[in-house]
């Protein structure tokens, strides 16, 4: 199996304070902006990693502040990577954690992230060890437009 060199790559170390979100947020737009991407695409790609980084924001650290990693990568073919990084406590069962309207934060907490993510993604994996923290991979292919590179 040949593995497929990305043609860039912009990598952001962050604490996981609430107010980073946005900026990710934003962050992940302007780079996928390459990709000349709609503003629904522009949406859902904001969308995906505001619910990665809450959810490493707000599960992974919940007593301490830590640190997150957002990498996003370009790939041949108008493909995007999204990887969001942290070093928490980790997921003990990935399925439950993925399964809808469950979580392990308060009530104003829907259970609804990685849902939501996998709605807007074309893939979506999530690694995770206990005490080790966890990486969520996704990934997203920018439809070509009218005269658009390649």
């Amino acid at each position: 199996m040949r593995t497929i060199k990305y043609t860039n790559q912009v990598s952001l170390v962050f604490p996981s304070r609430s107010a980073n979100e946005a900026f990710t947020r934003s962050a992940a737009a302007a780079f996928a902006a390459q990709l000349d991407p709609t503003l629904d695409e522009l949406g859902d790609i904001k969308t995906a990693v505001s619910e990665a980084v809450t959810n490493a924001i707000v599960h992974a650290y919940p007593d301490s502040l830590g640190k997150v990693e957002l990498k996003l990568r370009l790939y041949p073919g108008n493909e995007l990577e999204i990887i969001v990084r942290d070093w928490g406590v980790g997921i003990p069962d990935i399925e439950k954690a993925r399964t809808p309207l469950f979580t392990t934060g308060n009530e104003e907490r829907s259970g609804m992230g990685f849902t939501i993510m996998e709605s807007f993604m074309d893939s979506l994996k999530v690694k995770s060890a206990p005490g080790k923290g966890t990486t969520v991979t996704m990934r997203r292919r920018i439809a070509l437009r009218a005269g658009g590179k390649v």
